[in-house]
């Protein structure tokens, strides 16, 4: 991703719509600072600051990615493999599909966890978003912790919960995880 990009669409749209950058991070729920060095294109962006940004000015997050709209409204097909690359975290792969479908009332990503002993052995980093979010374990095992109460989830189980609860998960058992992930707006 070319964060100086995508942070000059963030600026264009929002200056669009009128809002002040400090209007903007109170939106979203972070410091005005943080949200500078974000639109600045300083800062990495996070999948969960993006889905913020995008339902704020009332875009798809593929707008901010890419610069161009979503155009299809009858159908779209994502090959294997194929989709748009999102960064999220570290170490994470969100892999973005149906990007080209306006009017998305869900988001679906394929998500590819690493293993990392250390992370599957501590505290589970937690983030939360408006909406609900859908996960199916594809392959392997994840560690799923949604606020505060953890489960161990293996291929063909399926979690869905409120995603404004502080959520996150690593893959356990000893090898990486693939699921599908489908983030529903409210």
């Amino acid at each position: 991703m070319d964060n100086k990009a995508i942070g000059e669409r963030i600026k264009y749209l929002r200056e669009i719509l009128e809002l002040s950058p400090s209007d903007m991070a109170k939106r979203i729920g972070i410091s005005a600072q943080e949200y500078q060095r974000y639109e600045l294109g300083e800062k990495e962006f996070t999948f969960s600051f993006l889905y913020a940004v995008a339902d704020q000015l009332n875009i798809d997050i593929i707008e901010l990615l890419t610069g161009e709209g979503a155009r299809l409204s009858s159908y779209t097909v994502d090959r294997a493999g194929t989709g748009l690359a999102v960064y999220r975290r570290k170490g994470f792969d969100y892999l973005q599909l149906a990007g080209k479908f306006k009017g998305k009332l869900a988001q679906p990503y394929v998500v590819t966890v690493p293993f990392d002993k250390e992370h599957s052995d501590s505290e589970i980093y937690t983030s939360g978003h408006e909406g609900q979010e859908f996960n199916y374990v594809l392959e392997g095992s994840i560690k799923i912790t949604i606020d505060g109460k953890s489960e161990v989830l293996h291929t063909g189980d399926a979690v869905y919960y409120d995603s404004g609860k502080p959520h996150g998960m690593v893959a356990t058992g000893g090898k990486g995880a693939k699921f599908l992930a489908i983030l529903i707006k409210k």
